[in-house]
């Protein structure tokens, strides 16, 4: 077996480094403290892309937020079929256990998730060649439907449609969840959408009343 490190590795190395030299060293009493546990407020459920990371989008510090991350940003719903509900015990930890105030689900622009959900073209894959991430973006096919039909299934303004789609998507099924509805009922839990455009680096939050996506002033 080889020792090697690989040039990808080197610079994980290399940013550790600096983390320790900078980020551990300047947040050191921070860092002390989470040692007793952590108390994050917010949950945050977004994207596994590599290009949308929320604690460098909300510029937090360590043990600020509960962060889980997969394709799409989806929330599958609550089922009690035997399974690994990575997502749901995720998100029964933080509602239950480090009672956060508030989830947030955050969608991103150019989304490869949503785009394979609005093509379909992984549809029929087999797993390992595609069908885990098929079975999975499955959650998005009842709101594909009405967006392939009024925008097609190509095309920047279809592909952001089915992006934030996929955020109410999830805010729908958070709250198939028991312990999330009674939270949400007794004002102990918020929950808000959000979407964040990589192209401009602007972040939008979901108003559910009208159903639209405004830009943070």
């Amino acid at each position: 077996m080889s020792h090697k490190i690989s040039p990808e590795l080197q610079e994980l190395i290399s940013g550790y480094q600096r983390f320790r030299e900078k980020g551990w060293r300047t947040e050191r009493e921070r860092w002390a403290s989470l040692k007793k546990g952590q108390e994050p407020r917010v949950m945050v459920i977004a994207c596994s892309d590599s290009r949308v990371d929320p604690s460098e989008i909300f510029d937090v510090s360590p043990g600020e937020i509960f962060v889980v991350r997969n394709v799409a940003a989806m929330v599958p719903p609550f089922e009690t079929n035997p399974g690994h509900h990575g997502v749901s015990a995720a998100l029964e930890f933080a509602v239950q256990v480090l009672r956060v105030s508030e989830v947030v689900v955050m969608g991103h622009g150019m989304c490869g998730g949503c785009k394979a959900a609005l093509t379909q073209e992984l549809h029929g894959a087999e797993p390992g060649q595609g069908g885990f991430v098929a079975n999975w973006i499955s959650m998005l096919d009842d709101a594909r439907a009405p967006i392939a039909e009024k925008l097609g299934t190509t095309g920047r303004e279809a592909e952001k449609a089915m992006e934030m789609a996929g955020v109410k998507v999830s805010l729908d099924h958070l709250r198939t969840f028991p312990c999330v509805q009674s939270k949400e009922a007794s004002g102990r839990l918020k929950l808000r959408g959000a979407y964040f455009a990589i192209s401009d680096g602007l972040l939008h939050l979901l108003d559910e009343e009208t159903g639209e996506f405004s830009p943070v002033q």
